[in-house]
């Protein structure tokens, strides 16, 4: 399997299996993180706990009603923001070094589907 690279509008995502330590990467168009492969899992799972819940929210909101949702695992803190159809993304590493990201409503959408498709 070769090195990987997503890139849309305003964000990247990345994999390269062969990489030593920092398999993963995420960004935005003027930032990057590498990450370690269980720091990109993490993301990517909690990414996708995140979108289902919003998507669940939809069904109990008022479509001006905004909601912030977060989830975490023992490496990163993930957040949610802005309406069931569309929202921000922000995420903080907690773990050896300490750097955060996120990224506008507008991305969110490409970002999660391009981390569902990223080690397929």
């Amino acid at each position: 399997m070769e090195r990987l690279v997503k890139t849309g509008a305003g964000w990247r995502i990345g994999w390269d299996p062969e990489a030593p330590k920092y398999k993963g990467l995420v960004g935005g168009d003027a930032w990057a993180i590498e990450l370690t492969e269980a720091e990109l899992d993490d993301f990517c799972r909690l990414l996708e706990q995140l979108a289902e819940t919003m998507s669940q929210m939809s069904k109990e909101l008022m479509d001006e009603e905004k909601i912030t949702c977060e989830a975490e695992s023992d490496l990163l803190w993930m957040e949610v923001e802005g309406y069931p159809q569309a929202y921000s993304l922000h995420f903080i590493l907690n773990q050896e070094r300490r750097c955060e990201g996120s990224w506008a409503e507008t991305v969110v959408p490409e970002l999660r589907q391009a981390a569902h498709m990223l080690k397929v």
